[in-house]
Formats: structure tokens, C-alpha cells, sequence
């Protein structure tokens, strides 16, 4: 029989706190992957009040379907907050999912790095992104998004790595293989 994920991240001593504070998360796959892949893409770059306004307009003024987003006007788009470039990767991604290249069930049943390769193909979609569709629309279990700076910094506050170590951070995270998805999100809370 397998672990719990959170018996095993409570074997850490600096993740237990964690662990215990804010219990088991909600790991479950996002309702409406679309939505979800252009959440993160509002979110490339920018802090996380900013990126929450930007999302918040887009939502209120848009129905965010691929059809919708690709019927709208640019202008409108960049009116809500996002660059000419993050218009660009949205309409990008919307002409993915409206014109089946991108298959939702399909992905699910592909391999971590499959699915990385294929998201990466969309331009505006990069290892970051590929990396928050993984973990919050596929609910990955063992998924360690180096590159995401919430996670650097986590690991920099509980283990006293450089923020630019990510080859010794990804060492660390092997401990935590198969549930490095969880850690990654206890590691987010380490610094919210």
C-alpha cells in the first residue's frame, strides 16, 4: 500500500509545520482547463495582486471559452489588463482548444513530459505554465516547478537555499517523489 502524501511530507521536519497548519489540500482536477491554462498565463510574470486584478476584469468582461476569446476584439483584451503578448499566447490557446489540437482527455492520459512538450508547442506557453497545467487542471502528484519563484523563495525560507540553486533544489525534492506536487504547494504557503 502506498503512503499518504501527507504522512510523507510530515516526515520533514520543515514541512510538518506546514503540513499540520494547513492540512490536507484540494488537489482535484480544474472543472474547465481552458479557464484554468489562461489563468496561468494572466498570472507569467507578474505578482499576484496583479495578475488576480487582470484575471478578475478578464472574467467579469469575457466569457472565457476558446470561442469567446477568439471572437473578441485585441483592443478589448489589452483594456483588462493583459500585454499585446499575453493577448497574443491567449488567442493562441483558444485557437488550440477551438481547433481540437489541444485535447484535454487526451492529455490526461500522457505523460508528465508529453504533456510539457505538447503545451509547449503553443506559443505564449512555456515550462512554467506547462508545469501549473499539470498540477492544477491535471492534479499531478509529483510535479516540482523550479522555475516558479513562490517555490524558490519557499525553499530558500525553509531550507536555506540561493533562490538561483534549482539543481539543489531539485535534489532536495526527490525526497518527497512521488507527492513533490504537494510539497510544491505547501512550499507556496511557506510564503504567502
Amino acid at each position: 500500500m502506498a503512503d499518504d502524501p501527507y504522512d510523507v511530507l510530515a516526515r520533514d521536519p520543515e514541512l510538518a509545520p506546514l503540513v499540520e497548519h494547513h492540512g490536507p489540500l484540494d488537489v482535484t482536477p480544474a472543472a474547465d482547463p481552458f479557464a484554468r491554462l489562461i489563468v496561468s498565463v494572466c498570472n507569467q510574470q507578474l505578482s499576484t495582486d496583479s495578475a488576480a486584478a487582470i484575471e478578475q476584469r478578464l472574467f467579469d468582461r469575457f466569457e472565457v471559452t476558446p470561442e469567446a476569446i477568439l471572437a473578441a476584439d485585441s483592443d478589448a483584451l489589452r483594456e483588462v489588463g493583459l500585454s499585446g503578448q499575453k493577448v497574443e499566447y491567449v488567442e493562441n490557446i483558444a485557437r488550440a482548444f477551438a481547433e481540437g489540437d489541444l485535447s484535454v482527455a487526451q492529455l490526461r492520459e500522457t505523460a508528465d513530459d508529453g504533456v510539457r512538450d505538447r503545451l509547449t508547442e503553443i506559443r505564449g506557453v512555456g515550462p512554467w505554465t506547462a508545469d501549473m497545467f499539470l498540477i492544477f487542471v491535471l492534479a499531478r502528484e509529483d510535479v516540482f516547478p523550479v522555475g516558479d519563484l513562490g517555490i524558490r523563495k519557499g525553499m530558500a525560507e525553509l531550507y536555506g537555499y540561493d533562490t538561483d540553486d534549482r539543481a539543489g533544489m531539485r535534489a532536495h525534492a526527490e525526497r518527497w517523489q512521488p507527492y513533490r506536487s504537494y510539497a510544491s504547494r505547501y512550499l507556496w504557503r511557506a510564503v504567502d
